[in-house]
């Protein structure tokens, strides 16, 4: 029961021509192999395309106000 024989893989064969069929196993073959040029093309590009300047990140960030400003609103809100 370990491995497959000759006579299992060919019977594997005969199914797999049987479900798709001779005339259509180039062209499954050939749709998945662009998929894979495809995919690594995309891969190849994604890496490629770094940004040159990263982006600034501002240093001088404005208080919000902190909870003085937030808790006026809500006071009024509550009161009526």
């Amino acid at each position: 029961m370990g491995t497959f024989s000759f006579w299992h893989w060919l019977i594997v064969l005969l199914v797999i021509l049987i479900i798709f069929g001779a005339g259509k196993l180039p062209r499954v073959a050939g749709d998945l192999a662009s998929g894979i040029k495809n995919f690594r093309k995309g891969m190849k590009e994604d890496t490629d395309e770094k940004p040159a300047n990263p982006p600034v990140i501002d240093q001088q960030q404005t208080p919000t106000g902190g909870a003085a400003s937030t808790s006026a609103p809500a006071d009024k809100a509550q009161s009526h």
